[in-house]
């Protein structure tokens, strides 16, 4: 195997060279946050040594990547070497020249966009901050090369990968390639200041909506405090004081039983099962158990309250809940 074979197989960006313009077929648009983002160029080409792009500029942003090779690029009036593994950014009205090294070919890999602000009354508005300050700092970033430490080269392979296989989801996946490879840039050549922060929750009120959406998946087994608790990888200790602070009266004994009243209610009101097989079926330990807990709650027997609901429903068929049984968390 020659030398200048075995490098090309080696280069793991050469399968984006069997067809070129893949990704430019698609009219790929891009919605982030207020701004639309329409992919103009998306491909891998190369300089052969010595080639010359003389002076030039776009309206919109161009994204160079030198995946391998060298070469020099002119960017206003400043001259700047370029080799494998840096990249640079041309904004709008940006002149600039391009050439490769006189002894070796430059491959580069180029996003072109056009980004337009497209207000959308719809977008998160985390997201919506994250794309706002991806692009000021797009419009203020150095005129000069820089080094592609964050990975965006690899976004354009799995743009390609993707849109060639035609996987599921693929134009998705190609769209949040693009975004990547914007993100990427902009890292590749931030200060390291401390920017927005992202979303945090109410680490309390999460745990707890968590839980309660676990026992009502589970509510029909033998569930306990100590079942909940591993699954969120807190004691359960730490478990029931979350439930004591959401609310002091209802700790996790009186959720759960809510949770499974609020079944056997469902039961009685709907079908014809014996309280017997309710009370299995809902969580119970025993029919007796249920009746005991049913009495007190409702102030009446499982059979009495079904008889009650279901001639109700019949001239009611929108009969809510009783009062004293919580509504589902959902």
């Amino acid at each position: 195997m020659s030398e200048r074979f075995a490098h090309a197989v080696s280069f793991p960006y050469a399968p984006m060279f069997e067809k070129a313009d893949l990704l430019e077929r698609l009219d790929i648009a891009v919605v982030w946050g207020h701004y639309e983002i329409r992919v103009l160029r998306f491909h891998l080409t190369s300089f052969e040594s010595g080639r010359v792009i003389n002076f030039h500029n776009h309206s919109t942003y161009e994204f160079h990547f030198i995946p391998r090779g060298a070469g020099r690029v002119i960017l206003g009036d400043q001259p700047y070497s370029l080799s494998e593994g840096m990249l640079y950014l041309t904004g709008p009205g940006l002149m600039h020249y391009q050439e490769a090294d006189p002894q070796r070919a430059m491959d580069e890999l180029c996003l072109h966009v056009d980004i337009v602000r497209k207000p959308n009354p719809a977008a998160d508005p985390w997201e919506a901050a994250e794309a706002e300050e991806c692009m000021q700092k797009l419009k203020s970033l150095p005129a000069r090369p820089t080094q592609d430490s964050y990975g965006a080269m690899p976004c354009f392979l799995e743009a390609y990968e993707a849109c060639e296989s035609k996987r599921i989801g693929y134009y998705t996946d190609i769209r949040m390639q693009v975004v990547g490879i914007l993100l990427k840039t902009v890292q590749a050549y931030d200060s390291g200041d401390i920017g927005m922060e992202a979303p945090s929750r109410d680490m309390v009120a999460y745990r707890y909506e968590y839980a309660v959406r676990y026992m009502e998946a589970n509510y029909t087994s033998g569930l306990r405090l100590e079942d909940v608790a591993e699954k969120l990888d807190l004691s359960p200790r730490q478990l029931q004081r979350i439930f004591r602070d959401v609310d002091p009266n209802r700790p996790f004994s009186r959720v759960l039983e809510d949770i499974r009243l609020r079944g056997v209610c469902d039961r009685l009101r709907t079908g014809s099962l014996s309280i017997e097989r309710i009370a299995e079926l809902e969580g119970f330990s025993t029919a007796a158990y249920l009746h005991t807990v049913f009495r007190k709650r409702m102030n009446m027997s499982p059979s009495v309250y079904r008889r009650a609901k279901q001639f109700e429903l019949h001239r009611h068929p929108a009969e809510t809940l009783p009062r004293g049984v919580p509504r589902s968390s959902e």
